[in-house]
């Protein structure tokens, strides 16, 4: 049976949860196991296509054409795992799902209802990806937490906690934790305040990812810890990286976000092996380096699906990895 872990926002959007959500997939796909991507918007357009980029950010069209969020790229590069039309959804297609099956009459003459209509829409959406061989669904809902379009979404995945059990589920909550200049400190009262609605809902976060300028000190991290009920532990700092957006599994790796979802979700496998990760970013880091084919390779397999773009003599090794069989796939504006 897949697990599942729920990625939400709070506080401010464009905190990165696309590049987190990457980054978890890949600590897990480092630990042997095979997962699958989602990631839910709750706007009401049926799918990007229509959306300015200058709004939203660059459409992401997939193999099987699909106009999904520039967060499937993320996806893509970061785990080297495909997605689909299945990896993608918006509050608009579900709400036109759900009207189309009415009109068919396939409710039988039921009243339509957020609850349980709408959200059992979302839970088959969720489920899809839960294919035979499937570990973990790592699932993003895009927006923030109080956002009103969003409500159905996040009542969808504390369902999905309920009916299959804790011990399936984590919810990895990600914050914005504030530095106020003028006064010196740190401010985590957005944070306490974004969880405090989360928890409202029902859903009780298993870990919190804050997102800071600064690093965060002990006290910080146990004022988080007290007031939105996570462990110690499960608090984890995302400060901006030096680089590369590459770094982030790096990161989260070093603070034990793998070892924490694999105890929340009873899940043995070996410690992850990070090591050809950090040389791939070390060699995106460092352009005077030189991009080896073979680390590349064992990171995202044979077909590999990142294009790995160094400044320096880039056209031969942009030669290099395309004869190797590597494809270049530049969504996502990165």
């Amino acid at each position: 049976m897949a697990k599942y872990i729920f990625i939400t926002g709070g506080v401010v959007s464009s905190l990165g949860k696309g590049i987190t959500a990457a980054s978890i997939g890949r600590l897990l796909i480092e630990r042997g196991l095979n997962i699958r991507m989602l990631k839910m918007d709750p706007y009401l357009n049926v799918d990007p296509g229509t959306m300015s980029p200058y709004e939203h950010g660059e459409v992401y069209v997939t193999d099987d054409g699909a106009e999904t969020d520039l967060d499937l790229g993320h996806y893509e590069r970061f785990t080297g795992q495909p997605t689909s039309r299945k990896s993608s959804f918006t509050s608009g297609k579900i709400y036109w799902e759900v009207l189309r099956k009415e009109r068919e009459g396939d409710y039988q003459g039921h009243t339509i209802q957020m609850i349980p209509h709408i959200t059992d829409e979302i839970k088959v959406r969720i489920r899809a990806l839960a294919e035979p061989g499937v570990d973990v669904v790592v699932a993003e809902i895009g927006g923030t937490v109080g956002d009103i379009e969003g409500l159905t979404f996040l009542e969808a995945i504390r369902q999905i906690g309920l009916d299959e059990g804790r011990q399936n589920v984590m919810y990895v909550h990600m914050t914005y934790v504030p530095f106020i200049k003028a006064a010196g400190e740190v401010k985590t009262k957005p944070s306490q305040q974004s969880v405090a609605r989360l928890r409202e809902i029902g859903i009780a976060p298993d870990a919190l990812i804050c997102r800071s300028e600064v690093a965060l000190s002990v006290d910080v991290r146990k004022k988080l810890s007290l007031f939105c009920n996570v462990p110690l532990h499960a608090v984890l700092e995302e400060q901006d990286v030096a680089h590369s957006i590459y770094e982030v599994p790096l990161v989260l790796s070093e603070q034990g976000l793998d070892e924490i979802i694999m105890k929340h979700l009873q899940m043995t496998r070996p410690p992850a092996e990070m090591t050809p990760w950090r040389q791939l970013v070390d060699a995106i880091a460092h352009p005077k380096g030189t991009v080896r084919i073979g680390v590349v390779g064992k990171i995202f397999g044979a077909a590999g699906r990142v294009q790995v773009v160094v400044r320096g003599d880039q056209s031969r090794r942009r030669g290099a990895w395309l004869a190797r069989g590597g494809r270049e796939n530049c969504g996502g504006g990165y």
